[in-house]
C-alpha cells in the first residue's frame, strides 16, 4: 500500500463489510450520535458551522413527490458508481429507511431546483444560489487523503509543477498553452487522449515525485482540483486562481495569498506570483503553515462522521419530514 494514497483494498473490504450489519442496529444508535454531536458543537463552534455550510437550506423546503425514499438506495456495480453508493450508504444506513431525499453522483456543477445531496457544487456568489445543493463526503476514496512530506519548503525545487488530464478541461488547456515552455515551470499534460503534441505530454507523475517541487499547480477539472487537498497538507504550496466550486474541503471558505497562492482567471500573473514568493521566501512559509492547519479539521475520522450525519439530519429536517 502507498502511503501517498488511501488503499483500495481496506475500502471496499470495510464497505462490504458495512452491507452485512442491519440497518435497524445503525438506526438504533442514530439518536446517541447525534447527542454526541450536539455536545461536540457546544463545545467546538467550527461543527455547527460546518454543518451549516454544507447544508445552508434555511426553511422548510419540501421534495418533490417522485423523490425516492432511502430504501430505493441500492448498489450498481458501475464504473464509478459504486464509490458514490458506497460513501452515502456510510451515513444513510443510520437513518429511518422510509425517508425521502434527492441525490445526484458524479461530478456536479449546477444548482438544482429540490435541495439535492451531491459531492460538488458552485460556490455560492451574487448570482449563484446553491443553497438546495447539499454536500456530503463522497468518492473519498480519490478525493479524501493528505500526506505525510518528509521535504522542508526551503529544500524543493522552485519550479511550479502541474501533471492533469487537460483533454476537455479548457482553463486546463489554456494554462498549458500559455507556460508549457517557460523554465520556471514544469507542465505537461498526462490524458492518454489527449490532441496535444506529444512534446507536451507526459505520464502522470506520483504524489511522492510531486513533492520534490515547491509550487504545485492546482486546476479545475470537472469540478475541483482533486489534488488540492493533499498540497495542502504538504510542505509545498497550491498556485492557483480563486476556486468556482467546491466540495466538503470547503473550498469556498480558502483565503487567497493565506491558504494558497492566488493567481488570475487569465493566468497573466502567474510568473510574476511564483517570483514575488521566491523573493519572499517567509511569506511562502507561512502559506504552508496555515494550509497545513486548514486540514487538521478533517483529520479527525470520528468527528468527520458526526458532522456527516447532522448535515443529514439537517437536510430531513429542513425538507419537512423530521422534527
Amino acid at each position: 500500500m502507498s502511503r501517498y494514497k488511501n488503499s483500495k483494498l481496506s475500502y471496499y473490504l470495510l464497505c462490504h463489510a458495512r452491507l452485512l450489519c442491519p440497518r435497524v442496529w445503525t438506526q438504533k444508535q442514530l439518536s446517541r450520535l447525534l447527542a454526541e454531536g450536539k455536545v461536540l458543537a457546544a463545545k467546538d463552534k467550527e461543527v455547527q458551522r460546518r454543518v451549516d455550510y454544507y447544508c445552508q437550506l434555511d426553511k422548510i423546503t419540501p421534495l418533490p413527490q417522485e423523490a425516492p425514499a432511502l430504501g430505493q438506495h441500492t448498489y450498481k456495480n458501475k464504473k464509478g458508481a459504486s464509490v458514490y453508493f458506497f460513501d452515502t450508504h456510510e451515513i444513510v444506513r443510520y437513518f429511518n429507511q422510509s425517508l425521502h431525499w434527492l441525490f445526484q453522483r458524479g461530478d456536479v456543477t449546477t444548482v438544482f431546483d429540490y435541495p439535492t445531496v451531491v459531492k460538488s457544487r458552485p460556490i455560492a456568489t451574487e448570482t449563484t444560489d446553491n443553497r438546495n445543493s447539499i454536500i456530503l463526503k463522497l468518492n473519498k476514496i480519490r478525493h479524501f487523503f493528505f500526506v505525510d512530506d518528509p521535504i522542508a519548503t526551503e529544500q524543493k525545487k522552485p519550479i511550479a509543477l502541474f501533471r492533469g488530464a487537460v483533454h476537455g478541461k479548457p482553463k486546463r488547456q489554456r494554462f498549458l498553452e500559455q507556460y508549457i515552455d517557460h523554465p520556471m515551470c514544469d507542465i505537461r499534460d498526462t490524458a492518454h487522449n489527449s490532441d496535444n503534441p506529444a512534446a507536451w505530454r507526459a505520464e502522470s507523475m506520483s504524489i511522492r515525485e510531486h513533492l520534490d517541487y515547491k509550487y504545485i499547480v492546482a486546476l479545475e477539472g470537472n469540478d475541483v482540483a482533486s489534488c488540492l487537498k493533499w498540497v495542502m497538507s504538504s510542505n509545498s504550496v497550491a498556485v492557483m486562481p480563486r476556486p468556482t466550486y467546491e466540495t466538503w474541503f470547503m473550498e469556498g471558505t480558502l483565503i487567497p495569498d493565506y491558504h494558497y497562492i492566488v493567481i488570475k482567471s487569465d493566468y497573466s500573473d502567474f510568473i510574476e506570483r511564483i517570483t514575488f514568493y521566491e523573493n519572499h521566501p517567509e511569506k511562502l512559509k507561512e502559506i504552508v503553515r496555515h494550509a497545513n492547519e486548514y486540514v487538521q479539521q478533517f483529520r479527525d475520522r470520528k468527528r468527520e462522521k458526526l458532522i456527516s450525519l447532522m448535515v443529514m439530519d439537517k437536510y430531513f429536517r429542513m425538507t419537512g419530514q423530521q422534527d
